[in-house]
C-alpha cells in the first residue's frame, strides 16, 4: 500500500536521525521516544503507524484527538496517546478519558482541573509535563521562568501536580520560540528540568524538539521529540 510505503519511508529516516544525533552526544537511542503527532490525519495513519511498531502518537486538539482515540480503539490498534496541544479547562474530562500524556499543564487551576477529571474518569493516574514558557510570551502558553524570583510559577504547578493524586508529574515539556536558537531554547529548558528534578527526582521527561529541530533537542537531552512531518508528510491546513 502506498501510504504505508510513505509512512515506513519517513519513519525509516526519522529513526536514523534520532540514532545519529544519540551518537553525536553518547546517548542511548534508546533513552529517546519518538511520539508522532497525527493531528490532522485520518485514523487509518495511526492504525498504519501501531502496524509500523510505533507506540506513541500525539494530538493538539481534542475534537479531533477524541474521535480519532476510539476509532482507532474500535480498530483493534493500541497506542499511548500524548495530548501536546494547549489545553482549556473544559476539554480536561475528555481529554482524561484517552490521553496517557500530557504535555502542556501550565497553570495550577487547570492542573486542578485535570486531576478533578482524572480521578472521576481514570482508573490510573495521567502522566503530565510541565509545559514551561522560553520566552515569557504568554500567547504559546507555558509557565514563565527566571522572571523575578526563579521559576516561581513553574514551581506553583509542578506542586499543584505532584500533590494530586489522580496525577504524575512525569517532567517538562517547551516549544522552541521562532525568533530563539533552537540550541538556546532547549538549554534552558534542560535547566529548568535539572531544578525540577532536585525536587522531584521522577520527574525525568523533557518533551522537546519536533521535525526541524529534533537533533539540538537530543543534544540537551530530549526523552521524548515531537514530530509529524517528517514521517507523515506535509499536513494538510486546518480549517
Amino acid at each position: 500500500m502506498a501510504r504505508e510505503a510513505e509512512i515506513r519511508a519517513g519513519l525509516v529516516a526519522v529513526r536514523e536521525r534520532i540514532g545519529a544525533a544519540c551518537e553525536a552526544v553518547a546517548r542511548d537511542p534508546g533513552e529517546v521516544t519518538l511520539v508522532v503527532v497525527t493531528k490532522t490525519y485520518p485514523a487509518s495513519d495511526v492504525e498504519l503507524l501501531a502496524g509500523l511498531g510505533v507506540a506513541d502518537v500525539g494530538e493538539n486538539r481534542d475534537q479531533e484527538a477524541a474521535p480519532k482515540a476510539a476509532a482507532v480503539a474500535a480498530a483493534g490498534a493500541r497506542v499511548r496517546w500524548h495530548f501536546v496541544g494547549q489545553l482549556q479547562r473544559n476539554k480536561c474530562r475528555s481529554v482524561a478519558g484517552y490521553a496517557d500524556v500530557v504535555h502542556s499543564v501550565d497553570g495550577v487551576r487547570l492542573a486542578r482541573a485535570l486531576a478533578g477529571a482524572a480521578e472521576r474518569h481514570r482508573e490510573r493516574p495521567l502522566d503530565v509535563l510541565v509545559q514551561v514558557s522560553i520566552d515569557g510570551d504568554p500567547a504559546r502558553g507555558g509557565a514563565v521562568v527566571g522572571a523575578g524570583e526563579p521559576d516561581r510559577q513553574l514551581d506553583r504547578v509542578a506542586a499543584a501536580v505532584a500533590g494530586a493524586a489522580p496525577l504524575r508529574l512525569a517532567g517538562v515539556m517547551a516549544v522552541a520560540p521562532m525568533h530563539w536558537v533552537p540550541e538556546a531554547a532547549f538549554e534552558k529548558l534542560a535547566e529548568v528540568s535539572a531544578r525540577l528534578r532536585a525536587d522531584y527526582p521522577a520527574a525525568t521527561a523533557v518533551s522537546a524538539g519536533m521535525s526541524g529541530d529534533l537533533e539540538p533537542a537530543i543534544a540537551h537531552g530530549a526523552t521524548h521529540v515531537r514530530i509529524g512531518s517528517a514521517v507523515l508528510g506535509t499536513r494538510a491546513k486546518l480549517r
